[in-house]
């Protein structure tokens, strides 16, 4: 059918030059009848009629001659060739101007939408009718566009269209729609091809697409178009096929874009059904498919990359590095031992896809990236994952797109870094520890100077109370839950290892024996308690009270987690083993020094500590308890007085066995002490408080008032006459106008100066004066801190009574010795 002007146009023409003609012949009737009855002269008017004649014939002549001149130049052209070159079996084509009038159609679109209108204004539903005139747009602007399905006003999916700009001034958009019948072969391809279909063939190493006998691609797949220009979402639809495509020297086809970096493919066609358009019968279009010559059935490059599979197994297999090759579907084909070490599968199988071994937020990333290694350019990579085993810790992958190694399209690399993670955790967890130590320490030493003042004003309100007072007893009440959280700050302290210790040199097994019977009563009947002793064993230097603690704890926090199972039935076993340097050199531990040990082993049967949670066990307040049966310092305790003596504890579960179910297991490390066994020493006759009858004259400095109120009542209570200063400064102003003291007492630190350097500058005047430091930290640690003489020291909180028994044994200590020397 043509779309024309160009009939109309003619019979117009016609009927003009007939209204001239007829006006013409009128008007000369007229003019010779007005000149007989005007001259009556039968000559005079044959001569004005000849030449009336001849000027008319002169002027139809000139009038038609330029008539046929112009509707030649402004003749349309003849779109009977068009349409005999744009009609093809099941596509509809259609062409349109600026306007979107249209200009020309085949057989099958006026078949289908008539002539009526012109697209994009056809009879469709409004989601089609919108997605034509988007494709519209873009096609006036791009060059090209495509839609997806086309659907009829009842919804049912019929096309799909394409749109090419054309023409010499690109005045012209040429429409081509396909059909999605199934009774048309060719559409209900083309719609496969470019739809979820076409996507699993691209996936499986396949691209596909619709070509004509003209050569003109009519649709591709989505992967086919990412491989030819880089997008995914171009139709190619208009485009040479063989213009996508490149040949070498060997008549090997490689995709233009990729070049011979990419792999070889074969090419196959496959001619579709001949459609009867009611035109005669014509040849279909052609279905042609790319497929990687590495992967042709039956071809030689398989054979050859099958039979070499084996031993490039082999070769991978001896090779420390872990390597693993997937197939181009991303399945797992091979994975070396140090691979299935790197992701800790070594007791079982690879899974069938690398993204089952990544947590859940990477999958996605790792799927798509083996994906498009497997089917891109050869070319290689890596990205960063986390392991299911080891979700904490990224490590790198790196992927490399492989080919003509028959099935293997991938090759997978990952460094086994199981012995660099666990020495990364180990040196992450000491670190943190040492943080939040030094946090747990400060937050003890600012409580203990709010302790101290509680405790003191509860001390001074019992001064002036009796039992049976109807305040005595609230009294009692907050200084003991005042005693009750000077423990917990002393437990703190522990943990970060700035406690008061008194350490001796003692046997290990002696300490175990003096808690024995304690320890009996707390597990009860039910839970069997073990004792082994190793003979020979070297003695260690600790506090044994603290020691005694690490011991209790320890069994307290074995018998919650036995109590936890069942009827709480279980056995907890303690050992002491002797370890030589030998043994642990034989270790190769990093954090153990080499040295003798004698080694206390705390194991229970109460179900072992989850895995997760091991790196956390050491931490204070954390607790697996329920709310309210635990502080969850036990264990933080345990391990800052371990750490403070010098030694190491270490936590493990231990297996169940046919003897003994699955449990528990601490190993406290303590170094065998080597110097000098100390001697007992003779009774000596120690001053007292008491020895101390007259009254002194004392230096506070303290920068906590509540403390400073506190021990200055305290002291005057006591006897003593008191001179208080809130730093270091004001210390020294006191000394030179108050005069000379008997005693300083003094807190450590301090805002300016601080007590140490207060007392080096008193020192210089009164090199034999006395020093009492108060303090929240260890004395231990403040000695190895401030190399002081004649320095005593008394740990915050105190009482009333502590404080004045302190600077009172210290003045009777003093003039004890000053008697001796005299004498």
């Amino acid at each position: 059918m043509i779309t024309t002007l160009q009939g109309q146009h003619s019979d117009q023409s016609v009927t003009r030059q007939r209204l001239w003609l007829a006006g013409l012949v009128l008007a000369l009737a007229a003019s010779v009848a007005v000149l007989w009855f005007a001259s009556e002269s039968a000559l005079l008017t044959a001569v004005f009629f000849g030449g009336i004649l001849v000027l008319a014939a002169a002027v139809f002549a000139f009038r038609n001659f330029g008539t046929e001149a112009q509707v030649d130049e402004l003749a349309p052209p003849d779109w009977s060739v068009t349409v005999a070159a744009i009609e093809q079996p099941g596509i509809g084509i259609a062409i349109t101007d600026r306007a979107n009038r249209l200009t020309c159609a085949n057989g099958t679109f006026t078949d289908w939408f008539g002539t009526g209108t012109a697209p994009p204004n056809l009879s469709l539903d409004r989601p089609s009718l919108e997605a034509l005139t988007r494709s519209a747009r873009e096609a006036w602007r791009d060059g090209t566009s495509a839609t997806g399905e086309l659907k009829t006003p009842q919804g049912e999916a019929k096309w799909t269209c394409a749109a090419q700009r054309a023409g010499r001034g690109d005045d012209y958009l040429i429409w081509r729609f396909t059909a999605l019948d199934s009774a048309d072969a060719q559409g209900m391809i083309a719609g496969a091809i470019t739809g979820h279909f076409g996507t699993l063939l691209s996936e499986a190493g396949v691209e596909t697409a619709i070509v004509g006998d003209d050569g003109i691609i009519r649709a591709v797949s989505q992967g086919f178009a990412y491989r030819s220009v880089g997008d995914a979402s171009a139709t190619l639809a208009g485009q040479e096929f063989v213009s996508l495509l490149r040949s070498d020297d060997q008549e090997r086809i490689y995709f233009a874009r990729e070049g011979r970096k990419g792999p070889a493919q074969l090419l196959t066609q496959v001619p579709l059904e001949q459609q009867n358009s009611g035109r005669g019968d014509a040849p279909s279009a052609s279905l042609m498919m790319l497929i990687e010559s590495g992967l042709a059935i039956g071809g030689a490059e398989e054979a050859v990359g099958s039979a070499a599979t084996p031993q490039l197994e082999a070769l991978l297999g001896a090779l420390p590095l872990g390597l693993a090759m997937t197939d181009r579907d991303g399945r797992f084909l091979f994975g070396n031992q140090a691979f299935l070490r790197a992701v800790d599968r070594e007791e079982e199988a690879l899974p069938q896809y690398p993204s089952d071994l990544v947590v859940r937020e990477d999958k996605g990333a790792l799927a798509d990236a083996v994906r498009r290694f497997g089917k891109g350019p050869a070319n290689n990579g890596d990205m960063a994952i986390r392991l299911r085993s080891q979700p904490e810790d990224p490590v790198s992958l790196g992927l490399a797109g492989v080919r003509g190694l028959g099935e293997a399209a991938v090759l997978l690399s990952l460094t086994d870094s199981t012995e660099e993670t666990r020495l990364k955790r180990q040196v992450a967890q000491a670190t943190k520890m040492q943080a939040v130590g030094q946090l747990a320490g400060g937050v003890a030493h600012d409580f203990n100077n709010v302790l101290t003042a509680i405790i003191g004003y509860c001390d001074l309100m019992l001064l002036r109370h009796t039992p049976g007072d109807s305040d005595y007893d609230d009294i009692q009440q907050i200084r003991a839950n005042s005693n009750r959280a000077a423990s917990l700050t002393r437990q703190l302290l522990a943990f970060s290892r700035q406690q008061t210790l008194r350490p001796e040199v003692l046997q290990l097994p002696d300490v175990v024996s003096e808690v024995s019977q304690l320890l009996k009563r707390l597990l009860g009947e039910k839970i069997e308690f073990r004792v082994h002793h190793d003979r020979d064993l070297g003695p260690v230097r600790a506090d044994p009270q603290q020691l005694e603690q690490v011991i209790v704890n320890l069994a307290v926090n074995a018998r919650d987690a036995m109590q936890m199972r069942g009827d709480g039935r279980g056995k907890l076993t303690m050992a002491t083993r002797r370890v030589s340097a030998a043994d642990i050199r034989k270790m190769g531990s990093d954090f153990i020094p080499v040295a003798d040990y004698t080694v206390l082993i705390v194991q229970d049967t109460g179900g072992g500590i989850p895995g997760e949670l091991l790196g956390k066990i050491f931490e204070p307040f954390f607790t697996t308890k329920e709310q309210g049966k635990g502080t969850g310092l036990g264990l933080s305790t345990v391990y800052g007085i371990v750490k403070q003596s010098g030694g190491f504890i270490f936590a493990d579960n231990v297996s169940a066995t046919d003897r003994q179910p699955a449990g528990a297991r601490f190993t406290v490390y303590l170094p065998v002490h080597r110097g000098e066994l100390p001697q007992p020493k003779a009774a000596e006759e120690e001053p007292a408080a008491s020895d101390w009858s007259t009254g002194g004259k004392v230096l506070l400095v303290e920068d906590e008032d509540m403390v400073r109120a506190v021990a200055e009542r305290a002291l005057s209570r006591a006897g003593f006459t008191v001179t208080a200063a809130s730093d270091g400064e004001e210390g020294l102003a006191a000394i030179a106008n108050a005069g000379p003291f008997d005693l300083v007492l003094s807190d450590v630190v301090m805002p300016g100066m601080d007590g140490p350097t207060m007392v080096k500058a008193l020192r210089k005047q009164q090199p034999d004066m006395p020093i009492v430091f108060m303090s929240g930290y260890a004395e231990e640690q403040l000695r190895k801190e401030i190399d002081i003489d004649n320095m005593h020291f008394i740990p915050k909180p105190f009482s009333v009574q502590q404080i004045s028994d302190k600077v009172g044994s210290v003045l009777a200590a003093a003039r004890f010795t000053e008697k001796g020397v005299k004498s």
